[in-house]
């Protein structure tokens, strides 16, 4: 363990068909036009408030911040992204039959459009697709709640019970869903390889899963522009652009032949 900064290639050499768990955060999808909230120019440094937007309590509570946060998601860049090299290239090894499994602290679900079974991705903090009933727990599409909104409902109730509606995302002051944590831990502890892209490993239990991946025997790969607190764990540290770096890491990966 412990391999120099930009170690060389092939310094993660392919073990015939080993599982390996790609763990994704915020950078992974910036070249898709999503913004990385906790980066340098992210929406958190720039407007503390718009936190409150995701904090759990303030949306409950506060019919004025469930209005903005409606406004908020009507106007996401989520709906225009599309993949990227990045997405495209974990697919792509998954395709050449290598066993793979994307454990995201993202909600766009791009790892999906680019062609990853829904099987296959973990999402951590749920998805932006999905709307959930407070309340009762009824689950519709975002499309009709936003299409509500745009039809004047600035707080649309559930059509079930008439409760709170938000997204079927995580927000601050929730707990993750223990069944899919557990998945996680379990597939981070099961790996051969555990590839950290696009994350700062600082938010738990998220980052722990590096860790426990490095002390059941994996190799740890992180790909990150900015120094993580796991990085003296990792086997390889890649700081180049996530686009370059990841689809040269994974193709080694990939079965001699495989689609390219």
């Amino acid at each position: 363990m412990g391999a120099p900064e930009n170690a060389p290639p092939g310094s993660v050499p392919p073990r015939g068909a080993p599982l390996v768990a790609v763990l994704s955060g915020a950078g992974i999808s910036t070249d898709s036009g999503i913004p990385d909230y906790r980066g340098p120019q992210g929406l958190w440094r720039r407007d503390p408030e718009a936190e409150k937007l995701v904090t759990y309590d303030c949306y409950m509570s506060d019919p004025g911040i469930r209005r903005r946060s409606w406004r908020m998601r009507g106007e996401s860049p989520v709906w225009r992204a599309r993949p990227n090299v990045a997405h495209a290239a974990v697919a792509r090894l998954e395709r050449s039959g290598v066993p793979v499994r994307v454990i995201t602290q993202n909600v766009d679900g791009l790892h999906q459009a680019a062609g990853l079974p829904d099987r296959k991705v973990l999402e951590l903090h749920g998805n932006s697709r999905t709307v959930v009933c407070t309340a009762c727990g009824a689950r519709s599409t975002m499309e009709r709640a936003l299409e509500r909104v745009a039809a004047g409902e600035e707080d649309p109730a559930c059509e079930e019970c008439g409760g709170i509606l938000k997204s079927a995302t995580v927000m601050f002051g929730q707990r993750l869903d223990p069944d899919v944590l557990a998945e996680a831990v379990a597939v981070a502890k099961a790996c051969e390889v555990f590839v950290a892209v696009g994350t700062s490993l600082q938010v738990r239990p998220a980052a722990s899963l590096a860790g426990l991946a490095a002390e059941s025997g994996a190799r740890l790969v992180i790909v990150n522009a900015e120094p993580t607190p796991y990085d003296p764990l990792a086997d390889e540290v890649l700081r180049e652009p996530i686009g370059e770096a990841l689809p040269k890491l994974l193709a080694r990966l990939a079965p001699s032949g495989a689609e390219g």
